[in-house]
């Protein structure tokens, strides 16, 4: 990786860059609030995307999607609403690898659900939960609306059928409990024609957009402050080990691990062994007399010594009060060594 001019970096081109999908398409094309193109340009170039962990929001909305699905078909669209699991069985996720669009080049993803009428596809339904009900005042966002409308689009459709339910705290703690009806589930159809008229030039973008950084490996211009999260990640300097330094890593490694199962044998001694020194420690500091320096305990095989030093100290509230702090400042560069377990990546 080559950090660039003008808050650019360059990786070398990915082999198997990963898709542009409907949660990533908005923020390509600048409408994503919560997301921008850098971070996404990371996510398909695999140059680094956070771990994904599920939190009360994802595990809620996995309980209930297929509740609103029961709920719309039984209810609105009368059985015309065809899951992923309908089509291609329940493990479709490992069929399909995450892509339902195999033989779309750069775009691809999975839609929630595929309404149908006389066994053609008319609709592409996609399912929100949330609790921020004003984000929906004016109908869905046009983050969602275009992760829909990318995958009608796809399927050579033109309507989309945009579904969300309204949850309450405690749905997130209990989402078995909660039963869909018109009081809190939405629904908010439009045609891609009619909301994004200009939806070809989205594409057109989008493509341009791949051909300029994935296809060169070069980022789009990143945000010190919206991308700082994955720059402090992108800024720890991993080293590819393709010398002899493997081998004192595979070494190292291994004596960590039996290092490790040493320590965990004796952690409990070792936590009363802390609290036993903090308390002579404690018991040391009210010996100190006028004019002593160290105070010590001697033991069978050990002593227990504890030293005073006194030491000139600046006081910088005082310099900066007097603006002096910064002007007599300069950089100290220190340095930190440490190993941890490596996280497992996984994902289109």
């Amino acid at each position: 990786m080559e950090w660039l001019d003008e808050n650019k970096i360059r990786v070398d081109p990915p082999k198997s860059p990963k898709r542009i999908t409907g949660t990533r398409f908005a923020s390509i094309l600048g409408l994503d609030r919560w997301n921008t193109d850098f971070k996404t340009w990371c996510a398909i170039t695999r140059t680094y995307e956070e771990p994904f962990v599920d939190n009360v929001y994802t595990m809620a909305g996995k309980v209930i999607e297929p509740k609103i699905i029961d709920y719309l078909n039984n209810v609105y669209f009368f059985g015309g609403l065809k899951t992923p699991e309908d089509i291609y069985g329940k493990d479709y996720f490992k069929k399909t690898w995450g892509n339902f669009f195999p033989d779309v080049d750069i775009f691809g993803g999975m839609w929630d659900a595929l309404y149908y009428e006389e066994d053609k596809i008319t609709a592409v339904v996609e399912i929100k939960t949330t609790k921020r009900v004003e984000d929906w005042k004016n109908g869905a966002p046009d983050n969602y609306a275009l992760q829909a409308a990318l995958y009608a689009y796809l399927l050579g459709v033109d309507d989309v059928i945009m579904v969300c339910a309204f949850l309450e705290e405690g749905d997130y703690d209990k989402p078995e409990d909660f039963v869909p009806h018109a009081g809190n589930t939405i629904i908010d159809e439009f045609s891609i024609s009619e909301r994004f008229p200009r939806f070809q030039a989205h594409i057109n973008r989008a493509t341009d957009w791949w051909n300029d950084h994935v296809v060169t490996g070069i980022s789009p211009e990143f945000d010190e402050k919206k991308d700082a999260d994955i720059l402090k990640e992108l800024r720890k300097n991993t080293i590819t080990v393709d010398t002899d330094i493997d081998a004192l890593i595979k070494e190292g490694e291994r004596l960590k691990d039996e290092i490790d199962a040493v320590l965990e044998k004796v952690t409990d001694k070792q936590k009363r062994f802390d609290e036993i020194k903090k308390a002579v420690r404690a018991y040391c500091m009210n010996q100190f007399r006028d004019g002593d320096q160290t105070v010590t305990i001697p033991g069978k095989r050990y002593e227990w010594v504890l030293s005073k030093s006194i030491r000139a100290e600046i006081d910088k509230k005082a310099l900066e009060k007097d603006g002096l702090l910064e002007k007599y400042s300069k950089p100290k560069i220190t340095y930190r060594f440490t190993q941890s377990h490596i996280k497992k990546e996984a994902g289109i």
